[in-house]
């Protein structure tokens, strides 16, 4: 793959977490009932992040879980190359029943990770309300869903290939864009 761009940098990527998590406060009237559940892999630092900013302005932190979708995901057999797809637990540690869950995941694409993410936690309980926090938003949807919180909308082609890299996982933030 060939590098086209690097549209996020470590700053950009700040300030967008910072703006999700004062839209976070905003859209929901403060912290009561609120419960941040990153999607493996990058999904899950990114809601640290954004628990990390919330106790910032609002001095308090909120509950925080991580899902893995493997099993929910309706392409299974697209996405993985074996036989026997390994299997992540889901650690949720509070009852989301009656609680307005955030889902926090990289990149929103064709909305098939969302749609698992949204199953694996109604496995857990029944939440009040699912809210979508995404870092990149780059369209081409297949399912009808929308993010609540959106750090950046980059228009891409189905050729192009939109990578994050965050420090907890790659040693570095940026976003880029690469062409197949």
């Amino acid at each position: 793959m060939n590098k086209k761009a690097t549209v996020l940098d470590a700053s950009a990527i700040r300030r967008a977490l910072t703006r999700i998590a004062h839209e976070i406060l905003e859209k929901n009237k403060g912290v009561d009932g609120l419960m941040l559940v990153g999607i493996k892999t990058r999904g899950i630092p990114l809601a640290n992040r954004l628990r990390d900013k919330i106790a910032e302005i609002e001095g308090v932190n909120i509950p925080i879980g991580e899902i893995d979708i493997t099993l929910y995901r309706d392409d299974l057999s697209h996405v993985e190359n074996t036989l026997e797809p390994t299997i992540k637990e889901a650690r949720i540690d509070d009852n989301i029943s009656g609680k307005k869950i955030i889902l926090v995941d990289d990149v929103l694409y064709t909305g098939r990770t969302v749609r698992a993410g949204m199953d694996a936690i109604m496995d857990q309980g029944r939440p009040s309300q699912i809210q979508l926090a995404v870092l990149v938003d780059r369209g081409h949807r297949e399912l009808p869903i929308r993010a609540d919180y959106i750090g950046k909308n980059i228009p891409t082609s189905q050729e192009e290939v939109v990578v994050v890299e965050l420090g907890e996982t790659d040693e570095q933030d940026q976003v880029s864009i690469f062409e197949k």
